[in-house]
């Protein structure tokens, strides 16, 4: 945890792709479910924004 969370401080591409995987998954989800409407509403949002994230930070050093 403590080299996950000094990846992230440092701008390292594993930590951060991960949570940008985590994004897309959770906007995905978010999608999929029928119940919530707010989260089916920010649903593309969320999506959008860890698509955008995981191509910003495939340019970061490893």
């Amino acid at each position: 945890m403590t080299g996950f969370l000094s990846g992230l401080l440092r701008l390292r591409r594993g930590p951060w792709e991960i949570v940008a995987s985590v994004l897309i998954a959770l906007g995905v989800f978010m999608l999929m479910q029928p119940f919530v409407l707010w989260a089916f509403t920010w649903s593309f949002i969320v999506t959008l924004t860890g698509t955008v994230m995981f191509i910003v930070v495939s340019h970061f050093p490893e």
